[in-house]
């Protein structure tokens, strides 16, 4: 039985973070399965990783990379310690003035992507192993200017306390990571953040992974990193949600507008 942490978007940002600092977690593991489309990247991983690491180069919006890695998993038994489904984007901007594939796009790679993975994974995991799934503070409250990638995060938000208990028997731990926002190449995508605010407050990825992978092992349902966006979880549940929206998007107006 070949014991392995799998991990997706790993070739960049956070989820290559994950790829860097887990090997520091679980000193036993035999190798990191690590998903990402950039082949480059991932091949960079395999020079500097303390583990051997298995690529699954591909896009995770299409059906044969998961046709792939669940072959492997039969293959070679796996016992799998933890799942990172780190893999997703956003747009910014309003959304009846961006483009509706990607937007769409974003819903099948931040949900359905994830939620397959995930499904696939878990008959191959036992007690002690974790799910960790890359939500997001959007995943509060609604974000006007952000609207379709706040509500897939909310859904993976919800996802991951609703499969936690259902895997709590099992003694599998979920934990959904709900940063702010993040240093990394996610805005070369998604589009410079105008509310100043959330660009004020951006966090730094090994910070955030590190963080996460804590609370993991503190068997914590959620982990937010930094107290800008653990006042913003706080206040997300006393505030009415049409209340948010209207202030989110009065701060990315006045933003606009100063612009």
């Amino acid at each position: 039985m070949m014991r392995i942490a799998v991990i997706t978007g790993a070739s960049s940002g956070i989820g290559r973070e994950f790829a860097r600092q887990i090997p520091r977690l679980y000193h036993s593991l035999d190798e990191l399965w690590v998903v990402a489309r950039r082949t480059d990247r991932l091949k960079e991983l395999v020079k500097e990783s303390e583990v051997p690491v298995r690529i699954f180069d591909g896009d995770m919006m299409r059906d044969y990379i998961f046709s792939r890695i669940e072959k492997e998993l039969e293959r070679y038994s796996a016992d799998i310690r933890m799942l990172v489904n780190a893999a997703g984007y956003g747009k910014i901007g309003a959304a009846e003035e961006l483009e509706m594939e990607e937007q769409c796009g974003m819903i099948d790679l931040n949900c359905r992507s994830l939620t397959k993975l995930t499904l696939l994974c878990l008959p191959y995991m036992t007690k002690g192993s974790r799910i960790i799934n890359i939500a997001s503070a959007a995943a509060f409250a609604p974000q006007p200017g952000f609207a379709v990638y706040a509500a897939t995060k909310s859904y993976v938000y919800s996802f991951s306390q609703a499969i936690r208990e259902e895997t709590k028997g099992r003694g599998i731990v979920v934990t959904a990571v709900c940063p702010g926002p993040v240093d990394t190449e996610f805005f070369d995508r998604a589009g410079e953040l105008k509310n100043f605010w959330k660009a004020t407050v951006r966090a730094d990825a090994p910070g955030v992974v590190r963080q996460a992978l804590r609370d993991s092992v503190r068997r914590k349902p959620v982990s937010v990193y930094g107290a800008a966006m653990k006042g913003a979880r706080v206040l997300a549940k006393i505030v009415p949600d049409a209340q948010i929206a209207s202030a989110m998007a009065w701060m990315s107006k006045g933003s606009r507008e100063s612009g």
